[in-house]
């Protein structure tokens, strides 16, 4: 079977590159390799979330989640931005998580850790980014944003990116039906990004 990005031990020959980004003002050299989501730089979703989605005011030592965050492009511009607060990259993919961590460690970020999706114990998250593996199909993508989005703090926030075609505008519907204010922020190039509250309990 072959390798999907969120294969969580990937078995294709691992194919190291260095790239070059541009992320929020900054540049990086980054490591990616094979077996990775995205791994020949920023992709599209990814993009349009770094550039519609606010980043609001917070105070320090604030806890802050990449979910899905493959080799980092989102981590780094979070870290990079909060420096004075915690910000953990989630995955499954164990390359990923690798590369996330190479890639902050390698930016001199010192305020970035890295977990794998169902062993992360993180909690009281005030702000959450994520481009979703939409690709795990819908119930699985449902589980794995409940299991996220109620562990938001009750002033946090979340802010995920969609392709339109893909579901962006239902998702956005049940999110809402599940007890999460969703508000559509804004698309560009085919993607929406959400704004997703704390589930507000009936």
């Amino acid at each position: 079977m072959s390798d999907h990005y969120f294969s969580a031990h990937p078995t294709s020959a691992d194919a190291p590159r260095e790239v070059d980004v541009h992320i929020l003002g900054e540049d990086y050299r980054v490591s990616t390799t094979s077996g990775i989501f995205s791994p020949q730089g920023i992709d599209k979703g990814t993009a349009v979330l770094l550039h519609k989605a606010p980043l609001p005011q917070l105070p320090a030592g604030s806890t802050i989640v990449d979910l899905g965050c493959g080799w980092g492009p989102l981590t780094l511009a979070l870290a990079s931005h909060y420096r004075d607060s915690h910000v953990t990259g989630i995955d499954v993919n164990e390359r990923a998580l690798e590369l996330t961590a190479k890639n902050a460690a390698a930016a001199g970020l010192t305020n970035v850790d890295v977990a794998e999706e169902s062993a992360a114990s993180v909690e009281n998250i005030d702000l959450l980014w994520s481009n979703p593996p939409i690709r795990i199909g819908k119930d699985s993508l449902h589980t794995l944003l409940i299991a996220w989005l109620t562990r938001l703090a009750p002033t946090g926030v979340a802010y995920l990116v969609v392709q339109r075609n893909l579901g962006a505008d239902s998702l956005a519907s049940w999110l809402s039906d599940q007890g999460f204010p969703t508000t559509k922020l804004g698309s560009q190039k085919g993607f929406r990004v959400l704004e997703v509250g704390p589930r507000r309990l009936a």
